[in-house]
């Protein structure tokens, strides 16, 4: 298990990390622009049910790494370090696009968790994510890497219920605004990108347990 201090830290950097919008927030928003709270908080469900996905599969596949090569779980480590700040150069160089209403069909509750489902464990960057990102928080040293990531998943997932329930709920009672607007998404993308950034520079410069 790891250190009381570095499960501090993890809570900490997956807190940065879950407020800034991905593919998985923009749709929790939009559905609940669309439909209100109790859509956006249906979509939370089906999000973090793929969660669960990509965590079992980081699990069995940084242990396999492990197992073969601690050479190759370092690999992993400094390139998950160097996709962090990769992703925050994306999000300072992306442009916002012109304001426009935000439109999406009305879906049934099942459909919601179904879509939400597939929008994350779907998405190639939440699997390539979650492979660079929960290693920087594994110390070999300290047992099996496999309960290790199992558990940083689980915080991930519980933080995760917040953060995007959060978004859920101030989107759905700002659904008006949000509607005409959409000006605040480049300020979001400099704040995103340099979080991004910030952590991976810490990954990078980070101790390596050997």
């Amino acid at each position: 298990m790891p250190a009381m201090t570095t499960l501090a830290l993890f809570a900490a950097a997956t807190l940065a990390l879950l407020i800034v919008p991905g593919p998985a927030v923009l749709y929790i928003v939009t559905r609940s622009v669309a439909q209100g709270r109790t859509a956006g908080l249906v979509s939370v469900l089906g999000v973090h049910a793929g969660s669960l996905v990509h965590v079992a599969a980081a699990a069995l596949g940084i242990s396999a790494l492990l197992a073969a090569s601690a050479v190759a779980f370092s690999v992993v480590k400094y390139l998950g370090a160097a996709y962090l700040v990769y992703l925050g150069v994306r999000k300072l160089m992306s442009r916002a696009d012109d304001e426009g209403p935000i439109e999406v069909p009305v879906a049934s509750r099942s459909r919601l968790i179904g879509e939400g489902f597939v929008v994350n464990v779907l998405n190639p960057k939440t699997a390539i994510f979650f492979m660079a990102f929960l290693p920087q928080f594994a110390d070999p040293a300290r047992g099996p890497i496999a309960p290790q990531i199992l558990l940083l998943g689980l915080i991930w997932i519980v933080l995760g219920l917040a953060s995007d329930g959060s978004y859920a709920l101030v989107s759905s009672a700002l659904a008006g605004r949000l509607r005409r607007s959409a000006r605040a998404h480049r300020r979001l993308d400099i704040g995103s990108g340099l979080v991004y950034i910030g952590l991976g520079a810490v990954a990078a410069f980070a101790h390596n347990p050997k």
